[in-house]
């Protein structure tokens, strides 16, 4: 069974980066479609960005961090990452990774995916 693990979140301050990795085991990220999700304190969750099977590795990714987010593969380390730059406080909440199935198209819609990780908390703040 596909587990997930995200990694990199922390405290920063605006303008400033991060890069989130959500690392697999227990089954190859290569077949999957991977999405990026956040919660802000006292919101729902919302998609920020997605990218397909490896075989298209096309990306989608949401208006509110669009040319700010890039998402990449490491295929040695069955890791994807979540590069955020330009980070802003509406940035902060914990962003979970999530897994679905083999996709040419992947959606930053959270019935598409049906593996989680349990989150990594970022803040942004002065």
């Amino acid at each position: 069974q596909l587990q997930l693990v995200e990694s990199g979140g922390g405290m920063v301050q605006p303008g400033g980066s991060l890069r989130l990795a959500c690392t697999a085991s227990g089954g190859t990220l290569t077949t999957s479609s991977i999405g990026w999700f956040r919660q802000a304190p006292g919101k729902e969750r919302e998609g920020v960005s997605c990218i397909s099977t490896t075989d298209y590795s096309s990306t989608t990714t949401a208006d509110s961090v669009k040319g700010r987010f890039t998402m990449s593969r490491d295929y040695a380390k069955n890791t994807v990452y979540l590069q955020m730059n330009t980070l802003n406080p509406e940035d902060t909440g914990v962003y979970y990774c999530a897994a679905g199935g083999f996709t040419q198209y992947c959606s930053i819609v959270e019935t598409s995916y049906n593996a989680w990780g349990q989150g990594t908390q970022v803040t942004v703040s002065s």
